[in-house]
Order: C-alpha cells, then sequence, then structure tokens
C-alpha cells in the first residue's frame, strides 16, 4: 500500500511538473488565428479579419479571461519557453481587443490613441495581478524582465500594421516556440517590401532603428546590428560577401519608413488564399 502511495505521488509530481512546464493553453486563441488571419506571400505577410474576430470576440474574451485569471506565482512556475509564449500570444489577442474597440472606424491602431496617450500605453489589460498595457506587457515583462534576451519577439509581438511583422496564424507554444521565432524572423526579413538590398545599402525596417540595443546583446555572438542581419544574409538576399561586409560593418544600412495602416484583410483576398 505504501509502495502505491509512493507510486501515485510520484505521478502526481510528474504531471505537476509536466504542467508547469508547459504553461498555459493556447488552444483558443490558435483557433482564432486559424480562421482569422489570412497568410500572404507565403508567409512573409498576413492579413487580419477583424469582421470574423468580430463575430467571435465572446470566444476572443473568453480567453482574455482566461490569461487574466493566471497568477504571478503559477507565472512564475512555468519554464521560461512557456512564459514567453504565453506573453506573445496575450499581447497579439489584447492588440485584436484593443483594435475591436474601435473597429470598422478607424485607419490605424494609432487612431485610438489621443495626443497625450499612445494606444501602447493606455491601461486595460488584467494581467498576472495588475492592470497593464501593450508597453508594459513588451518593454516591462518581455524585454524589460531579463529572463528571454531573444531580440526575434520583436517578429512576433504584432502592432495591428501593415508595416509590422505578420500576425502568426497560430499560437506560440511552448514546445514549438524557438522553431517559430525563427521562422517569423526569417519570413519578416525575407519581405523585401520591408527590407531589401538598394544601390549597395542594406534598407530595412525601422523596428531595427527603435529596438537597436536589442539586436547587439551578443545574441549568437552578434554585438551590432550588422552583425545580427548577417545572420540572417540568406532571407535577406545577400550573397556570403555581401553578408561579410555586413558583419564587418562595410555595408550602409538605412530604415523604412513604417506603414501604420491597419493590418485588416482586404477585398481582394477575402474568401480565399492569395
Amino acid at each position: 500500500m505504501l509502495r502505491r502511495i509512493f507510486l501515485a505521488l510520484c505521478l502526481l509530481a510528474g504531471l505537476t511538473g509536466l504542467a508547469q512546464a508547459q504553461g498555459f493553453d493556447n488552444a483558443p486563441w490558435d483557433a482564432l488565428l486559424k480562421k482569422h488571419v489570412q497568410i500572404l506571400r507565403a508567409g512573409q505577410a498576413t492579413e487580419v479579419d477583424y469582421d470574423g474576430f468580430k463575430v467571435e470576440r465572446a470566444s476572443l474574451q473568453s480567453f482574455l479571461d482566461s490569461t487574466s485569471k493566471v497568477t504571478r506565482p503559477e507565472f512564475d512556475r512555468w519554464s521560461n519557453p512557456a512564459q514567453l509564449a504565453f506573453l506573445i500570444n496575450a499581447y497579439n489577442a489584447w492588440t485584436v481587443e484593443l483594435v475591436l474597440t474601435g473597429y470598422p472606424g478607424i485607419k490605424s491602431i494609432k487612431d485610438l490613441g489621443s495626443f497625450i496617450q499612445s494606444p501602447w500605453k493606455k491601461r486595460f489589460i488584467p494581467l498576472l495581478g495588475e492592470t497593464r498595457s501593450l508597453d508594459d506587457i513588451e518593454h516591462g515583462l518581455i524585454r524589460g524582465s531579463g529572463r528571454y534576451n531573444d531580440p526575434r519577439i520583436h517578429f512576433a509581438v504584432n502592432c495591428a500594421s501593415i508595416g509590422c511583422p505578420a500576425l502568426r496564424a497560430e499560437a506560440y507554444v511552448t514546445e514549438r516556440l524557438n522553431a517559430q521565432l525563427e521562422d517569423a524572423t526569417q519570413m519578416f526579413l525575407s519581405d523585401r517590401t520591408r527590407n531589401r538590398v538598394e544601390s549597395d545599402t542594406l534598407k530595412v525596417s525601422s523596428i531595427f532603428k527603435w529596438y537597436r540595443p536589442d539586436f547587439e546583446k551578443a545574441w549568437r555572438g552578434a554585438n551590432t546590428l550588422g552583425q545580427f542581419l548577417a545572420l540572417y544574409g540568406g532571407p535577406l538576399g545577400l550573397n556570403s560577401d555581401s553578408a561579410s561586409h555586413l558583419s564587418a560593418g562595410k555595408l550602409g544600412i538605412e530604415f523604412l519608413d513604417y506603414d501604420w495602416r491597419l493590418n485588416v484583410i482586404s477585398s481582394s483576398t477575402r474568401g480565399g488564399k492569395p
């Protein structure tokens, strides 16, 4: 009898540890994304069916409510990949909810801000025991926590704009997080509307200007922006010589204007794949 009790306790501990490692159930968010995100250019970009999200707003709210029920002690027991997947999904889902508060009467998420406050600074998100803003999630919990230090998060969090990296048509999940982040990075950098070579100059998204220090923290040995971008010479369309020049600081880098128009699905792609 004692042996059986001992084995049962060991099994329970193992299951508890597994649950803590895996973290949060993102399946409801995954289902919404699969239904309401339209993939463009083989994954380089996406458009969002906000009308569809409005029809299923109750399902979105249910998922958001579930994120709000997670306590800080519970969150802290999860593995780092589980935490990061949770935060990325929460950020993206709450961004969709914010857009829905003004849609269809807005052309940009910026329309939801004011002269004195950007939409990203609005505190409307009950998360981990506090009422937070989108900036709190991205710059505080993700970038500012010191736990993750992965610049690829900039290609995963979505600001509901055409200039943003794509809103992924699936939820980020613990067991595939590294592969998903890598794919998101390569897809964004391979998009010539946002990153391209012109006249011996590499012109890239303003994301690399705004968050340049994040790309210069020795991730995979990259101590400069050029070195980080050189890691992705293939997706950027660079040959080996150009990538070497970029890494050595011998290839100029310029930053493109950002397109803040809403990433809403267009009439040309609605109802079918491009």
